[in-house]
């Protein structure tokens, strides 16, 4: 009975205790997110990894944040007006069952990508030699100039730290102008539809 009494008192062990800690080798392999981007027209954020190291990863995660990340979810922005409820306002909007590894089936439920920590994607452990490619479709709902960050991370609890070949940290960012311009469409002599203004957005006018 004591012993019994003496284990129900026992405090629970963090999380983080389960995580391996030290540095993790990985490679930045892809890293793809269109620069020029116009309102209601769907992108995909590309972003792969490479395990280079000899260790498993504990968690291949991402932390992705727009601007200087103050806001709370990562495509969205900090608003500084005390008359909003909510002063994060989205720049895009992340599309139903995303992120998930590329090329692969949209899954049953919600995306398996989700995590309780802001603006952090997990994926499950990498094996070394293993590389994965992840995909965020997003669909841009403001216009304006904005830096989407990402961080390549090893864990969720900070005790594993993802770096390069150099031990920096394995990170990266996009500068990303969202224009409002409605795309100039004409019909050539074949019958197609040719717009004018993807091609402009293509070409980053």
């Amino acid at each position: 009975m004591a012993l019994a009494l003496g284990a129900c008192g026992e405090e629970p062990k963090p999380q983080s205790d389960n995580e391996p800690t030290g540095e993790f080798q990985v490679d930045v392999t892809a890293a793809e997110f269109p620069t020029a981007q116009r309102l209601a027209q769907t992108s995909d954020l590309i972003l792969g990894v490479e395990n280079t190291g000899d260790e498993p990863l504990p968690e291949l995660a991402f932390t992705i944040e727009t601007d200087d990340g103050q806001a709370d979810g990562s495509f969205d922005v900090y608003v500084d007006d005390p008359s909003l409820s909510n002063p994060s306002r989205p720049v895009w909007i992340l599309e139903n069952k995303f992120p998930r590894e590329v090329d692969t089936p949209p899954p049953a439920g919600v995306s398996g990508g989700l995590r309780a920590q802001t603006n952090t994607f997990g994926f499950g452990s990498l094996e070394p030699g293993e590389e994965r490619e992840i995909v965020w479709r997003v669909t841009p709902v403001q216009a304006g100039t904005y830096t989407l960050h990402y961080q390549v991370e090893a864990g969720l609890d900070g005790n594993a730290r993802a770096v390069t070949a150099d031990g920096g940290e394995v990170k990266g960012e996009f500068v990303v102008t969202i224009t409002d311009k409605a795309p100039a469409a004409t019909v050539d002599d074949a019958g197609n539809v040719v717009t004018e203004g993807d091609k402009e957005l293509e070409e980053g006018k």
